[in-house]
């Protein structure tokens, strides 16, 4: 009588997982050796565990990973190897792209007095001056709108507290009154609440 099927769902004991790994993966490997030996394949295996500890097994017939890895990346058509001195290169031709782009520019914004100027260089200079100025002017503007915003709201919320306080005023001037005390609440003291 054998065993019955197990549902396949992620073991919980953290002691019965690391158990549970390390019989598959001993199991998983003896299956790859033997598939490389019986059928004369070429088989790299990886298997990182959950700690993040890399395991490998390399067929007697394969040379290297790099080696392996090469013949998969021609058969798929795809690049697994990603050479970081291509990046970098790429990157470095992007920045100096952008650095040439942005000296330019900035010889637009400038006139130098030892160079000889064309009306139409003058003008598209001209031109790429008033776009700065515009987008200087609109950003100090919506600043200024800001700033004007932010104090107009400071300006309603004082006049709020101002209110709230004459009404307090009002109504204990209005319980004197009914307690028959004085309808005077000077007293002497001059009260300024705010903006008129």
């Amino acid at each position: 009588m054998g065993r019955g099927r197990s549902e396949i769902k992620r073991i919980d004991n953290p002691t019965q997982r690391q158990s549970t790994f390390y019989k598959r993966r001993d199991g998983l490997f003896k299956k790859a050796r033997e598939l490389a030996v019986l059928c004369d394949a070429d088989l790299l295996l990886l298997l990182f565990s959950a700690s993040g500890k890399l395991y490998q097994y390399l067929a007697p017939t394969v040379p290297s990973v790099k080696g392996f890895v090469e013949r998969y990346e021609a058969a798929t058509h795809t690049k697994v190897w990603s050479d970081i001195r291509q990046e970098r290169r790429a990157e470095l031709e992007k920045v100096a792209k952008m650095c040439d782009l942005l000296e330019k520019e900035l010889r637009f914004m400038t006139v130098d007095d030892g160079e000889q100027y064309t009306v139409p260089s003058l003008a598209a200079l001209e031109h790429n001056l008033e776009a700065a100025m515009h987008k200087v002017r609109s950003e100090k503007d919506r600043k200024i709108g800001g700033e004007m915003s932010y104090l107009e709201n400071m300006i309603r919320g004082k006049q709020a507290e101002r209110y709230g306080l004459c009404d307090k005023l009002a109504h204990a001037q209005s319980l004197k009154v009914v307690e028959g005390g004085s309808t005077s609440l000077n007293n002497g003291l001059d009260l300024k609440l705010g903006f008129n």
